[in-house]
């Protein structure tokens, strides 16, 4: 089914409101959900709004919380979030970012001790949106085992690296696992397998089937040994610049997904560096090259990341966004509307 993006807004509004947010809070984080599912990236959108109302309800997330700052040195700050609203704590580390970038040319900002920040790419396109290149990341609780390792021992930790460009962003967005498990649970729901091997079953065999790879919480690391090794570094260097949690202690809080997780974001200002001509100049450069490639044998185009997003957006925009019924009416059953 196809819902308009400001009724998703709304509902997922009153979801949040109910379940304890200030108004304008709920508002802001709704829109992000919202986003995500706009964007195609539904695992991170609506999906989650039920699993964030419950923590809400648990207590792991505290809503009212909001980041203090912890230590300032030159362009680095780090800040405590007080395992407040993820959404709200990250837009509030981007942001101080770009305001450190805007003066000094780069600003590094880390978080401790915050939440979920749902889709990691929003603080991409927030940051290209304003004219910043972006590069960020989060720990999480593992969920992925170590290459050679059979039970889970590191986080997907998200990565996400955006240039700014006027003819349509370069943003990447990716877990560390080749498929997060937000994505194998839209394609079970679909009734459909992954386009490539994502996970080991119970009994250590590469499979396409989602099902049997969330049963056996044996996801691949992207690259195989190489994702592992990406996903240890960056769950070192998020704890190490924010003086926060690494993997093997946020496993013990127990308390849902990324509950005491470590963040960075990274903001760079083109304008004071080559300018803005320049970096448009490079960053359509590259996008050109890419999208001029001869085709596979499987494909129609090549595309730089982020241009399946920017496509995807237009549609779900125009026609309403594609939304799962089942979940819809979980989502409304939260706001009161059932």
């Amino acid at each position: 089914m196809r819902v308009p993006f400001e009724t998703i807004c709304e509902v997922v509004t009153e979801a949040f409101a109910r379940a304890g947010m200030r108004l304008e809070d709920a508002r802001t984080c709704a829109r992000v959900h919202a986003e995500s599912s706009c964007d195609g990236v539904y695992s991170h959108g609506l999906n989650r709004g039920a699993r964030f109302v419950d923590y809400l309800g648990r207590g792991w997330v505290d809503p009212d919380a909001r980041p203090t700052l912890v230590k300032k040195l030159g362009a680095i700050e780090i800040h405590d979030g007080h395992r407040g609203p993820g959404i709200l704590n990250a837009f509030f580390a981007a942001d101080r970012a770009m305001a450190i970038a805007a003066e000094q040319g780069a600003g590094i900002v880390s978080l401790r001790d915050t939440t979920h920040w749902m889709r990691g790419g929003t603080y991409g396109w927030r940051a290209a949106d304003r004219g910043f290149v972006a590069i960020g990341w989060t720990n999480t609780e593992s969920c992925m085992p170590a290459w050679g390792g059979r039970d889970t021992r590191l986080g997907n930790n998200p990565f996400v690296m955006a240039v700014p460009r006027k003819k349509g962003h370069i943003v990447l967005d990716m877990a560390m696992s080749q498929y997060s498990y937000g994505k194998l649970q839209v394609t079970r729901l679909k009734g459909a397998r992954l386009p490539y091997p994502g996970g080991f079953d119970e009994d250590g065999n590469l499979t396409a089937e989602p099902g049997p790879i969330e049963q056996s919480r044996r996801i691949l690391p992207m690259g195989y040994w190489k994702g592992s090794g990406f996903a240890i570094l960056l769950d070192a260097l998020a704890a190490i610049l924010s003086e926060g949690l690494a993997t093997n202690r946020i496993d013990p809080i127990g308390q849902g997904s990324c509950t005491g997780c470590s963040q960075v974001f990274m903001a760079f200002d083109p304008r004071q560096l080559g300018g803005e001509e320049f970096s448009d100049r490079v960053a359509d450069g590259i996008a050109d090259y890419v999208n001029s490639s001869v085709p596979d044998e499987k494909s129609r185009e090549a595309l730089y990341p982020g241009q399946s997003t920017l496509r995807i957006r237009a549609e779900h925009r125009a026609n309403g966004v594609v939304v799962d019924e089942g979940v819809w009416a979980e989502v409304m059953a939260l706001a009161g509307r059932s």
